[in-house]
């Protein structure tokens, strides 16, 4: 199986992007965290991107606020799928970083969650993975299937107490 690398800015961001890499983990894939910036650290950034694929990995995720540069210096690098995680920060609740993720030039696509989405990010990387290996693919079937049936149930618990 392929592995996946979950990039963030800063150590601040963890509470948040962790549900992504717990996602992951549930799914049994491998993950490797980096605490990287665009701005500060580009160049550790680039040489991650460029030699992500040669090491085995099949998808990388990128959260960061603000600028929100991060998910595009590493698409920009790679030819590996990048999935962008804005993070909601003090001055514009995320929808800076948001923008800047989803405005991508043609040719450098990341494929964007909503704002602090950390879990679904986690779990497209498994889908993305999942292209590729039957059994994660199998696992995420059995997931969704899961929730399809809690929803059932849910919705059947409501209509006895509130139905006439």
């Amino acid at each position: 199986m392929k592995k996946a690398a979950v990039f963030m800015g800063s150590i601040n961001d963890m509470p948040v992007v962790e549900k992504a890499i717990n996602v992951m983990k549930d799914f049994g894939i491998d993950v490797t965290v980096r605490v990287l910036s665009a701005h500060r650290t580009p160049d550790a950034v680039a040489e991650f991107a460029k030699n992500a694929r040669k090491e085995n990995y099949g998808v990388i995720i990128a959260a960061a606020g603000m600028a929100a540069h991060l998910a595009g210096v590493l698409a920009a690098h790679t030819e590996l799928p990048v999935i962008a995680l804005p993070l909601k920060n003090k001055a514009l609740e995320g929808l800076d970083a948001l923008l800047a993720m989803v405005m991508m030039p043609p040719g450098v696509p990341v494929a964007t969650v909503g704002i602090d989405c950390a879990q679904n990010a986690g779990y497209l990387a498994v889908q993305i993975l999942g292209t590729g290996d039957d059994s994660l693919m199998d696992k995420f079937a059995d997931f969704k299937k899961k929730q399809y049936e809690k929803c059932l149930e849910i919705d059947k618990e409501a209509g006895a107490k509130y139905n006439s």
